[in-house]
């Protein structure tokens, strides 16, 4: 399995069999034609799944649907509230909702909550169990609202969380969002995601182009055992 970062909280998946894009925002370089999805993965005989959290533009491109014009197997897996917001249409897709789940002879797909809106997934193939948060995250905004406000948010996040964890007692690798927005308790989403679910590698995204501060997470990952990809630039890869 190979894992290539794209940009913001998107990735590619390659698999012998299929191939498989998560939030496609932009790739990764901004001439199209240079980019790793337009001038390589779109260009793949493998069947490819297209999936999509949600319907922030930082998260689903419309241009997705023009894929289907270019490649025949394509398979695209959105959260419903795309179509509810009219991004796409009711034949373009299949819409899961909470805990709705797809499955087929690649992949077995169930969608988790966010903490925002749309959903999260859980990915199972018959190499690797992944994770992908969406939005989800412990967006506690604690120098920003009052405490009654953020310890909301937080404990949102843990009901979510929990309800996975019942699900999934391990994670070969989750992509989960370590955004420095939230302030000087940035990682704690991330902290509480591997404390409470074993995960082997944790892909940072949502980070825009903080690179160092993602790195800094992965000293407190090693004492969970957890190793961190420290990603420097849009369009690197590693194999799982």
């Amino acid at each position: 399995m190979k894992i290539t970062y794209i940009y913001h909280s998107c990735f590619a998946l390659e698999f012998n069999e299929f191939n498989v894009i998560i939030d496609y925002y932009e790739d990764t370089s901004k001439s199209q034609e240079n980019g790793y999805i337009h001038s390589y993965l779109l260009r793949q005989p493998q069947k490819l799944y297209v999936l999509s959290s949600h319907s922030h533009a930082d998260h689903f491109n419309p241009e997705v649907l023009s894929w289907k014009l270019q490649k025949s197997n394509i398979q695209y897996i959105f959260s419903k509230d795309i179509l509810d917001a009219g991004l796409a249409n009711k034949e373009d897709a299949l819409y899961l909702d909470k805990l709705d789940s797809f499955k087929d002879d690649c992949l077995n797909i169930k969608a988790y909550g966010s903490t925002d809106i749309g959903i999260s997934f859980l990915i199972q193939t018959s190499e690797k169990e992944i994770f992908h948060a969406g939005d989800l995250n412990n967006w506690h905004w604690n120098e920003e609202c009052p405490l009654e406000e953020s310890q909301e948010y937080e404990n949102n996040y843990l009901k979510e969380l929990e309800l996975l964890a019942k699900d999934s007692d391990h994670l070969d690798i989750a992509f989960f969002p370590i955004d420095p927005r939230l302030g000087k308790d940035y990682m704690k989403g991330a902290e509480q995601f591997i404390n409470r679910i074993p995960t082997d590698i944790l892909a940072p995204m949502h980070f825009d182009n903080a690179y160092h501060k993602i790195a800094a997470f992965a000293p407190y990952a090693e004492t969970k055992k957890c190793k961190v990809m420290k990603w420097t630039s849009k369009g690197e890869s590693f194999v799982l």
